[in-house]
């Protein structure tokens, strides 16, 4: 038989057709991310950037002319607008806490222990996350005025410890559904109390699904508007207060109580990861 001869440079090669195909893919899914990230955020940018936009007059306008300090440095200068932020956290942390307190516990029972009744008390909380929050605030309006209960301060934090309970609860049933319980059972075998053993295993291993819940119901009773406007009365709140002065003219020290507004979830949500890390170096997880 002969041998055949092929000329290697009459041979052209095919381009990798397929690893150019892996690399277009492979960009679709982090340039999407990034482009949602750009999209979600740049309301926030532009707050933080018109809170140094100089102005002519005392309200905000679309022209940005950099810049200035001069609203950071009034802030407190709007009294309406001082004693609307003071009502909305004196309104967020007690419920908060209140609503942290009973959200916790109604996790803990829901997460750990089955008992009858069980599937209706969890329908009953994602109902109460999935109903449209206008139902929600003319039902709670409807239920006070029933009641001839005065509307103002207390009904406010009524309706906000209402519709905080169920986040609350979810956030911390997740988490400790992903609990060992071995854990405890071993605490308990060293002859550690139940009190003692939920107190020095169980509540560390939950404390940042806990914290977690603190925070959003923190921060849903704070930008609360639609159940707010319906039960506030005549007191009023920062979203509710910022709707009335859009009608006029939004003033900068808006944007500037929203800055430090986002500046401090940014702080309270790095202390919650820090927390989150340490638990789950405990666990070992």
């Amino acid at each position: 038989m002969s041998a055949v001869t092929v000329d290697r440079s009459e041979v052209v090669e095919r381009p990798p057709m397929r690893v150019k195909r892996r690399r277009l893919t492979s960009l679709i899914l982090p340039v999407f991310t990034i482009a949602m990230i750009v999209y979600l955020a740049s309301p926030i940018f532009v707050m933080i950037m018109f809170s140094f936009n100089k102005l002519v007059g005392q309200r905000q306008i679309a022209k940005f002319t950099c810049c200035t300090i001069n609203w950071w440095t009034e802030l407190f200068a709007i009294p309406a607008l001082n004693q609307a932020i003071r009502t909305s956290i004196l309104v967020a942390i007690p419920a908060a806490i209140i609503a942290t307190s009973l959200g916790t516990l109604v996790g803990l029972v829901l997460g750990r222990y089955s008992f009858r009744g069980r599937a209706p008390v969890n329908f009953v909380i994602f109902l109460a996350i999935a109903v449209p929050e206008i139902v929600l605030a003319s039902s709670l309006l409807s239920m006070f005025v029933l009641a001839k209960s005065p509307l103002g301060y207390g009904s406010t934090l009524f309706s906000h410890i209402g519709f905080s309970i169920a986040f609350v609860a979810i956030t911390v049933r997740a988490r400790v559904q992903g609990i060992d319980r071995s854990l405890e059972n071993a605490a308990q075998d060293l002859f550690a109390t139940p009190f003692q053993a939920f107190r020095k295993v169980t509540l560390p291993l939950i404390m940042p699904g806990i914290v977690a819940g603190l925070m959003l119901s923190f921060v849903l009773s704070l930008d609360d508007f639609v159940i707010t406007q319906f039960v506030a009365g005549a007191v009023n709140t920062f979203p509710t207060w910022v709707f009335g002065a859009s009608r006029i003219g939004v003033p900068p020290q808006v944007n500037v109580w929203g800055t430090i507004l986002f500046g401090a979830g940014l702080l309270a949500a790095s202390l919650n990861l820090i927390v989150s890390f340490r638990a789950s170096r405990k666990s070992g997880t």
